[in-house]
């Protein structure tokens, strides 16, 4: 099992608190598939949003014992968050727990020390009082959430869904994510660099959003993520949505906060990371799959997204689930076999680090995912 910890303080806002609880929690299906475990730990008295009190045996001391921590946001940004709640937070992390923070939590994390000297986020609005406060932190207010490894933070409120669908898919694949997002009825993935002014969140294929909730290109991302093996150009779908290529580019910078084509390119790396978990297909049968052409293309676009090799990722994920490997195809006659190597993850010129995914399921820079049986 792989505990996940919330650290609760009296009057710490219900939505924060809520999304882990709803993604991590015993009455997900899919989190307790995967081997999540659940505590939440409070002093005693707790009330949450004003209104619930949270009744629970574990104590903040308990985070200590969690594989990973989340601090919601807290009560109030503008006070120092309590010393036993920071201190708590800071001897989870010295003990080799994952921490994470939604919205103001990043506040919490800040005053443990966790966030000198790295990029950070929170939502927009107190940005600019985390970075008064503790200079130290680079505060990145443009993007939806962080990983940095041991440390992940969460801009406002929504952005807590993301980062939280974002870990389940860095400890156990995107195929799980994606059950669970589709159970939510969320979008699977939305990059962490995305930008947090999105005037619509990205909808995925069958996410059940009623018509009357759904943008004007619902209906186009859907077609081209049912046929990501199709070339297509920002001339072609601008044409398809009625548009002027001009247009149709503002408009989808509006509706998703990135670009077609990187938007495209990002959701084919995406179902080419899919296809390497659940399939046995080669690399060059997924780069024909996902519409990226070639294997070389696929490998170099992977790696810059992902961090790592497709071969690479395949193998930490199998050998993570406690899967076998699939068998590489024989040699042919005369043609030198080739293999990929695991390439460290490294800093890609002027790529945000934040739009990056976290190392592949089983990679040792975060903590153990659960065994299945």
């Amino acid at each position: 099992m792989t505990s996940v910890a919330l650290a609760v303080v009296d009057g710490m806002p219900l939505f924060e608190l809520a999304i882990p609880c709803t993604i991590f929690g015993p009455g997900n299906p899919e989190a307790v598939g995967a081997g999540y475990e659940l505590t939440v730990c409070a002093p005693p008295g707790a009330v949450i949003g004003g209104w619930l009190r949270a009744e629970t045996s574990r104590r903040l001391d308990d985070l200590v014992k969690a594989d990973t921590v989340i601090v919601p946001a807290c009560d109030d940004a503008m006070d120092q968050p309590p010393a036993d709640l920071v201190e708590a937070v800071r001897a989870a992390h010295e003990r080799g727990a994952r921490i994470a923070s939604i919205c103001t939590g990043a506040f919490v994390l800040a005053a443990a020390g966790l966030l000198t000297g790295r990029r950070a986020t929170t939502h927009w609005m107190y940005a600019p009082r985390l970075a008064e406060c503790y200079p130290d932190v680079e505060v990145d207010s443009d993007v939806l959430y962080i990983d940095d490894g041991d440390v992940l933070t969460a801009a406002g409120q929504a952005a807590g869904i993301d980062l939280c669908l974002h870990m389940v898919r860095t400890d156990h694949g995107a195929a799980t994510a994606n059950r669970l997002a589709r159970r939510l009825v969320v979008a699977p993935h939305r990059a962490g660099g995305q930008a947090q002014f999105v005037a619509t969140p990205l909808p995925g294929p069958d996410d059940g959003a009623p018509s009357t909730n759904r943008h004007d290109l619902a209906g186009l991302l859907e077609r081209t993520l049912e046929h990501l093996d199709e070339p297509v150009t920002v001339a072609v779908l601008a044409r398809r949505a009625g548009m002027s290529p001009r247009h149709f580019t503002r408009r989808f910078a509006a509706v998703t906060g990135t670009s077609p084509l990187q938007w495209l390119l990002t959701q084919r790396v995406r179902r080419a990371q899919e296809l390497l978990e659940v399939t046995d297909d080669s690399v060059d049968r997924i780069a024909e799959r996902v519409g990226i052409g070639t294997p070389t293309t696929l490998r170099r676009h992977f790696h810059r997204i992902v961090g790592v090799s497709p071969i690479a990722y395949r193998r930490a994920f199998t050998e993570a689930r406690g899967l076998r490997p699939p068998t590489a195809p024989p040699t042919p006659p005369g043609r030198a076999a080739t293999t990929e190597a695991t390439v460290p993850k490294a800093t890609v010129p002027g790529a945000d680090t934040a739009t990056r995914a976290a190392p592949p399921p089983g990679a040792p820079a975060g903590p153990a995912p659960a065994r299945t049986t």
